[in-house]
């Protein structure tokens, strides 16, 4: 196949291009001009004076013409009567130097299905209410804040030159200014409010996207996104930990954005936001004497008596209804509803973990540890690992460690890394020399400190590991491991000599020439090494 040819037209040409084939291309046609410039078919691009000539090949090669300055003159010898594919795989074949063909396409298609809307259907009253938004106001209760920040970005869709970085740099930076004379209470509830509208288009735009063949751009584009509103949030709530008086200072404001929460919390979809994690960090801030807290709980009870609930949905409810009593302390209800989840997820419950350790309330923390033990075994990675290290950093805490020990031997292999560390750190040497046997780990495979410290200890201990090893190594019948063999033969004879032992080894090393007789290339190792004759 020929290679395409890059040509490089003036920035402000392509950008003149990009609007003529929105505004007089068919989706379709600009499909199949898509596929024939995927396909490798434009070549012999040249600019000669204001125009680009270019041959596309196919069952008849047509003689394509792009004229910068009056698109409309533009010319093509095929059949095709107006702006034919051949012309749009041109199209596609200049922008490449700038982008990515392919999200210029989406870009277009969906520009193109808005002009047709637009000609068939006159705006609605509603969409012009939407596209000329009255600034938000103090005195506006939050839902009139949402609805103009639903029409301040209107119409805003995730492609090539809008992406979702785009969307969030732009929220943060503008909204917020609307609310800067305000008092603080309001400000505090104000900007809460944009993080969650931020929070919900994020997600309206993942699951637009879903379906994409870029889906999993965009797919990471909200989750970066959907993290940078969560840490948003958690500085808003530094804020208002630091006055809590803030809160019951605009109770009509609060209640309205805790229903809201409720709204978007718990529907127990997919979503690149953490909806429950959020909803119980806000709610673990609003005072009990308030009373909020009891109208929630009746809430979330009468949805839980629904029949027919959905495993997912009804998890989620279930978690959210025992924040409340993990709030007041009553463990044992806690802990009997999150029993009837028919999935736990260990980074659901990291909230407790995280709150509990800092607050040095290592009872509570063991509390959860325990409770998670059972469902750790199937944890994500970045999970299990978060574990371990709770464990650990709890375990100081305690006055025996026998408790840790025996987590850590109930989640081998998985907690491997983690228990080794723990046994040399402790001078467990003989259990830390147990473990290494059990998983057959060669001693050219651990780190030269590690072995070092117990060799200071007691070389005595390591014997056993480097008999494993030779042998393990013999076994693999080739010249190369043989070799290998040798290396890890003279460190345990070094062995030998620090504990006075040369007769042992005498007898070790000719009861393994005896046992590998038949390996002649073996047998001239060890003649090498002059251990045998």
């Amino acid at each position: 196949m020929e290679q395409m040819v890059k040509l490089l037209i003036p920035k402000n040409r392509m950008n003149y291009l990009i609007k003529q084939v929105q505004d007089r291309y068919d989706a379709v046609i600009l499909e199949e001009g898509w596929d024939c410039y995927h396909k490798g078919r434009v070549t012999n691009v040249s600019l000669i004076g204001g125009r680009v000539e270019a041959l596309v090949k196919g069952t008849q090669n047509s003689k394509t013409v792009i004229d910068l300055e009056d698109f409309p003159d533009s010319e093509c010898s095929c059949s095709h009567n107006g702006y034919c594919k051949h012309m749009a795989a041109v199209f596609f074949s200049l922008y490449s130097p700038y982008g990515r063909p392919e999200l210029i396409l989406q870009q277009l298609k969906q520009a193109i299905l808005t002009r047709k809307k637009s000609k068939h259907a006159a705006p609605s009253p509603q969409d012009k209410k939407l596209a000329k938004p009255i600034e938000p106001m103090a005195d506006q209760l939050p839902q009139e804040w949402q609805r103009f920040f639903e029409g301040k970005f209107h119409g805003f869709s995730i492609s090539h030159q809008n992406s979702i970085e785009t969307f969030f740099d732009s929220a943060l930076e503008t909204l917020p200014l609307y609310a800067e004379k305000w008092n603080e209470p309001l400000r505090i509830v104000y900007k809460l409010h944009v993080i969650l509208f931020m929070m919900r288009k994020i997600e309206q735009f993942y699951q637009d996207t879903k379906s994409s063949y870029l889906s999993y751009y965009h797919e990471n584009g909200c989750k970066l996104a959907a993290e940078k509103c969560q840490e948003q949030l958690l500085e808003l709530i530094k804020s208002i930990e630091a006055k809590p008086k803030n809160i019951a200072a605009e109770p009509k404001h609060w209640q309205a954005t805790l229903t809201l929460l409720g709204e978007l919390s718990l529907h127990g979809k997919d979503s690149p936001i953490d909806w429950l994690f959020i909803y119980r960090l806000i709610w673990w801030n609003i005072d009990e004497k308030l009373g909020w807290s009891q109208k929630e709980q009746r809430r979330l009870e009468l949805l839980l008596d629904k029949k027919d609930l959905l495993a997912r949905k009804k998890d989620t409810l279930l978690i959210a209804r025992a924040h409340f009593d993990v709030i007041r302390g009553n463990w044992e209800q806690a802990f009997g509803r999150l029993d009837e989840l028919h999935t736990c997820n260990a980074s659901d419950f990291f909230i407790y973990l995280k709150n509990d350790y800092q607050h040095e309330r290592y009872e509570d923390t063991l509390r959860w540890l325990r409770w998670l033990l059972p469902s750790i075994h199937k944890a994500a990675h970045e999970d299990f690992r978060s574990f371990c290290q709770f464990w650990l950093d709890t375990a100081k805490q305690l006055d025996s460690d026998a408790e840790w020990v025996e987590v850590m031997e109930s989640l081998l292999p998985r907690s491997y890394y983690y228990y080794t560390a723990y046994l040399l750190q402790t001078q467990r040497y003989k259990l830390w020399v147990d473990l290494q046997l059990a998983n057959r780990i060669s001693p050219l495979s651990l780190y030269a400190l590690e072995l070092r410290a117990i060799e200071e200890c007691d070389p005595s201990l390591l014997l056993p590991l480097y008999h494993q090893a030779v042998e393990r190594t013999v076994l693999e019948k080739n010249r190369t491991s043989y070799k290998t063999a040798v290396r890890l033969l003279k460190k345990l004879h070094s062995y030998y000599k620090q504990l006075n032992q040369e007769e042992r080894w005498e007898q070790f090393i000719y009861r393994l020439a005896d046992k590998f007789s038949r390996l002649r290339a073996f047998q001239e190792e060890l003649k090498k090494g002059k251990w045998i004759r």
